[in-house]
């Protein structure tokens, strides 16, 4: 076997096709909307999110309903109670996703456990890519398509939103209504990406993506170019090895994700750990080499001049 068909023969399998089909769309949406998220700092928001959608799927279940109808209409549900309980009382965000995202999810596995089932729901946990159909495959196309667009149309004001919310209101924006709108767009970000990894692991789609363009780049335009890009390979390539290797798919997805950000955490030209490290390295030689230290021009001098006349001749003699 080629080097050629070792790689296409994944693509033999229509299941597989469509499980890397679903999964980059997946991972396009969730790492565009992670860009907000992060510079945001709504990380807590998007697991809180993610988690609370359960109860809704497995109550759409029990009534015959779409998954994904009962799964937005939760994540509308928790996004709503958060801002509730935060605003009508002492207690702070973090603690009110917190509440609201452990109470949910727990509904979720109550109900998982006492719904006699014909299906698996414990695949709404962790996922079940390659047993996603045709139809899951057009409906999760359908609502990353709606994200994707409100997201780029709204992309200019969303970003002065994130950055200065003051300053969004000062020029006739409503922050009340734009905050609402990143977090309708994450409710319907983690549907799409529910059956790809599960709900356990729907957050970390939604955060590594922006966290690993974040640390590339100091501008947010690119970040919303790097994220999506970035996500789709590590998306490709966790597919891939899922049938190489014969193990979970959206755990896999999720891991390249990680291992990804743990690269550009580490080598980054200009935020990443030991980069970070050279470039102060370099810097200090410059700042003493301009300050004229010795052992470091004149060091610097004297390997310029042997490297110019390695051996210079003997002056003349009378």
């Amino acid at each position: 076997m080629n080097p050629l068909d070792f790689f296409l023969e994944p693509l033999q399998y229509e299941f597989m096709t469509r499980a890397l089909l679903t999964t980059v769309i997946a991972a396009v949406v969730c790492a565009l909307l992670s860009c907000w998220l992060v510079l945001i700092g709504w990380s807590l928001m998007g697991d809180a999110v993610s988690h609370a959608v359960l109860p809704g799927v497995v109550l759409a279940y029990v009534v015959g309903a779409p998954f994904a109808l009962g799964a937005l209409l939760f994540g509308f549900l928790a996004v709503a109670l958060i801002g509730g309980i935060r605003n009508t009382s002492r207690v702070k965000e973090d603690a009110a996703i917190g509440i609201v995202f452990t109470t949910l999810f727990a509904l979720g596995l109550v109900l998982i456990s006492v719904t006699p089932s014909e299906t698996d729901l414990n695949h709404i946990i962790f996922g079940n890519i390659l047993g996603v159909s045709p139809a899951d495959l057009t409906q999760i196309a359908v609502l990353a398509a709606v994200a994707l667009v409100v997201l780029i149309v709204k992309r200019r004001d969303l970003t002065l939103f994130a950055f200065d919310p003051t300053h969004a209101q000062a020029i006739g924006l409503n922050p009340k209504f734009l905050g609402a709108l990143l977090l309708g767009m994450l409710a319907l970000t983690a549907v799409v990406a529910l059956q790809v990894v599960g709900v356990v692991l729907v957050v970390a789609m939604l955060i590594i993506p922006g966290a690993t363009a974040y640390l590339l780049t100091d501008r947010f335009d690119r970040m919303l170019v790097i994220a999506p890009i970035l996500s789709a390979a590590c998306a490709v390539l966790g597919i891939f090895l899922s049938y190489w290797l014969d193990a979970a798919s959206g755990g896999l997805v999720v891991l390249v994700q990680g291992v990804a950000f743990g690269l550009v955490y580490l080598f980054s030209p200009r935020h990443g750990l030991l980069g970070k490290r050279l470039a102060a390295r370099r810097a200090r030689a410059s700042d003493a080499a301009d300050r004229g230290v010795p052992g470091a021009a004149a060091t610097n001098v004297k390997t310029a001049a042997s490297v110019a006349d390695p051996a210079p001749s003997p002056e003349p003699t009378a």
